[in-house]
């Protein structure tokens, strides 16, 4: 079912806080569902469907929907971690679409910084049910191995090199300096990040993300509904979803479940990525942007590091600005999940309410792409295409 048009997003609303010890996850939860309901000028009571993924407690429903009071006719708990929240948007546009809902809640929320249990640094924590644990975790595989081994693939088979991948920490630094709740708000050089420590050949600390507590919330609904807010009104035009795996061992490397999700998308909006006047692309690693951005088609497959060199990524600079918020590698990214943040700053970008020295004029179609999992085994990409009408 396509979701051209036929959904708006209303409300987006970002948790300001990055640390949250006195906090609880259902706390977050709440406190960025009526954020955004209060933005879309809606409330709980307006509520008829709900969409939230495993960072929600209570089998992400069942006890979530029933601390915020919601009535609801349709719930969604697809979860494939941070590209997540990017498709239940679609699937939120999708419920509209059938009349299953007229009002949709996103929320995501989460504590790792007050409560870590595992940053990217130590063991993946899975469950003994999981089919690939018997063949993988013997290995002990590492978030930041795993994306260290997709960057030392891409630098052997397209001669990228870290000083390219330095670039987008670079350009999310200048982006970050501007947001007063950025997690690291100093601009770093090129030469800053590769001073950094290396945590995982050939990824230095500068490479990785920021890890944070809280969350956000986006309200979906209706178009008529939507018009008669005293918002600006935000289409959906096209959305893509895939999960690459590792194919029974044929690994490749070479790129990433956006290949798929991102053509899906452009093809159901009816544009092209050289339209896009703003991207929002998930950033847990800079080679997870490379990897992406390639993959969508702003540049050919092993150009990314050039495309993103000499501040080609900073608003008012380059050709396409890109997390104009700082992202997760100097924003934030809450609950090891961070997309939601990434279609938000997007809407505030179409909505012109971007800090006035990073908006991008005159901005009516923009990209958020979600990525999910591990690049260097299994992961979800979602791709959205959202504008301004």
């Amino acid at each position: 079912m396509t979701i051209r048009k036929t959904a708006c997003i209303a409300g987006a609303w970002e948790h300001p806080l990055r640390k949250a010890p006195d906090h609880t996850v259902p706390q977050l939860h709440a406190e960025c569902a009526r954020g955004a309901l209060a933005d879309a000028g809606l409330t709980l009571a307006d509520v008829d469907g709900y969409f939230s993924a495993g960072d929600a407690p209570g089998l992400g429903q069942l006890s979530m929907a029933d601390y915020l009071g919601l009535k609801l006719r349709h719930t969604d708990t697809t979860d494939t971690g941070g590209s997540a929240p990017l498709i239940h948007v679609a699937h939120a546009a999708q419920a509209i679409a059938a009349g299953k809902c007229d009002v949709a809640l996103v929320t995501l929320a989460g504590r790792p910084r007050s409560a870590p249990s595992g940053v990217g640094v130590g063991p993946r924590n899975v469950t003994a049910e999981t089919p690939d644990v018997a063949f993988e975790m013997p290995y002990a595989p590492v978030t930041v191995n795993m994306y260290a081994l997709v960057a030392a693939r891409h630098m052997f088979q397209y001669g990228t090199t870290s000083e390219q991948l330095a670039w987008i920490k670079v350009a999310a630094s200048h982006h970050a300096q501007h947001n007063p709740n950025a997690m690291l708000r100093d601009v770093v050089t090129v030469e800053d990040v590769l001073a950094s420590p290396l945590i995982a050949d050939p990824l230095h600390k500068l490479d990785c993300c920021v890890v944070s507590d809280g969350g956000g919330a986006l309200v979906v609904v209706r178009p008529e509904i939507a018009r008669s807010l005293k918002r600006p009104v935000i289409n959906l035009l096209g959305a893509g979803e895939h999960i690459k795996g590792q194919h029974g061992g044929q690994v490749d490397l070479s790129y990433s479940g956006a290949a798929v999700s991102g053509p899906i998308a452009f093809a159901e909006a009816g544009v092209k990525p050289s339209d896009i006047q703003y991207a929002s692309i998930y950033d847990s690693f800079t080679i997870t942007v490379l990897m992406q951005l390639e993959d969508l088609g702003f540049c050919a497959k092993g150009e990314g590091g050039r495309f993103v060199m000499d501040g080609n990524l900073i608003s008012g600079v380059g050709k396409l600005p890109f997390n104009t918020d700082g992202g997760g590698l100097c924003n934030n990214h809450p609950a090891n999940r961070g997309g939601i943040t990434k279609v938000i700053e997007a809407v505030r970008q179409l909505r012109g309410e971007a800090h006035p020295k990073v908006q991008v004029p005159n901005c009516t179609l923009a990209l958020a792409q979600g990525t999910g999992g591990l690049l260097g085994s299994r992961h979800g990409s979602a791709t959205l295409i959202m504008e301004r009408e």
